[in-house]
Order: structure tokens, then sequence, then C-alpha cells
């Protein structure tokens, strides 16, 4: 990995439980929480910073509006201690928020990302992140997405969604990394 993680942070995207909701189409990846639970141990472990996002919807009737269910955190993700949460009610978590005041604050140059979904709030996020600066670092395999219809009567796999995206953002705007590619990174760099 070229990037320096030395003066990186840990951005989980609305791993939020709305997402298993029947309401929504199907995900494909099986792995995603495991993955990112994995991201998020190894990147606490080494006392490196973390920085949640959560969807606060405005839409009315969203499975992902403030007091729902949905709007929780998967098990297992969400602040821990003071880890700090940041909330939006668009697709960028930099839209609305005091996220990139945090991340200048903190010597941030580097942003590692993950979440739901790849190709909305992962990729908007990714795109801005870039587009202000920051080496962007997606974490392919801890991210998930959902068929989408394609406007002529079909349905676009997810997992076709999901590989588009993420070779559009490696091609302009980020690293795209494997969760294993980048623990062991990590693990090079403390050792280090």
């Amino acid at each position: 990995m070229p990037y320096d993680l030395m003066n990186a942070v840990l951005l989980p995207i609305d791993m939020q439980k709305a997402f298993d909701s029947p309401s929504w189409p199907r995900r494909w990846n099986t792995a995603v929480d495991a993955n990112g639970l994995l991201l998020l141990d190894t990147w606490r472990a080494a006392s490196k910073p973390v920085i949640h996002v959560r969807h606060d919807s405005v839409e009315p009737g969203s499975t992902l509006a403030s007091g729902q269910p949905g709007n929780v955190f998967r098990e297992g993700f969400g602040p821990r201690g003071d880890e700090p949460l940041v909330t939006k009610s668009v697709n960028s978590a930099f839209i609305g928020t005091d996220l990139d005041l945090r991340l200048r604050r903190l010597g941030i140059d580097t942003i590692v990302a993950f979440g739901i979904s790849t190709d909305m709030c992962v990729s908007t996020t990714i795109r801005m992140g870039a587009n202000l600066g920051y080496r962007m670092v997606l974490v392919e395999d801890a991210c998930d997405c959902f068929d989408l219809p394609d406007g002529r009567g079909g349905t676009i796999p997810a997992e076709t969604v999901h590989a588009t995206h993420v070779a559009t953002l490696g091609f302009e705007f980020a690293e795209v990394v494997t969760t294993q590619a980048l623990v062991q990174a990590l693990a090079r760099a403390e050792a280090a």
C-alpha cells in the first residue's frame, strides 16, 4: 500500500440495521459485517482514530430516520468510548457536517472508508474526500450494495453495481484494497 497510514482515519459509513429490512432490495456481500468488524478491531488495537458516520434520513417513512429501529448501528458497529459520530442526511459525509473540520484538526491526510452502500454514500464520500485533497482508500470487501432497477424494467445485480463503482473509484478517486491487505499493511506500519 503506497499510502502512509500514520495520519489515517477509519471511516465506517452507514453500518446500520435498516439495510436488513425487507423493504430494501437484495444485497450481495455476506462478509460485510465480519470484514468491517475486523477493520474496526485492528484499527482500535493500533490506537488509530475512527470517526463513525450514520445516516439520519429526513425522508418521510424512511427506515433510516432518527428514532426508527433501522437507524441504529449494526451489532458491533458504532462509537466506543470517545470515538466521534458524524450524522448526515444526504449521501456525502462531508455535506452539512463538520467532518472536514474534524479531519483537519486531527492532521488527517488519508481516509480509509467502508460501508453501505458502495454506489451511494460510500462512493459520494470518497469522491468528495478526494476532491478536498484527502488520499482515499476504499476497502472494497467491507462494502455492500443492492440490486438496482435499470430504468427499463430490468435489474442490475448488486455484484455488478459494486464492481462497476469499485472500478470507477479505483480509476480516479481512491486506492482499492481488501480487508486482509489493509490489516497486513497496518501490522507492518505498527512494526516499523
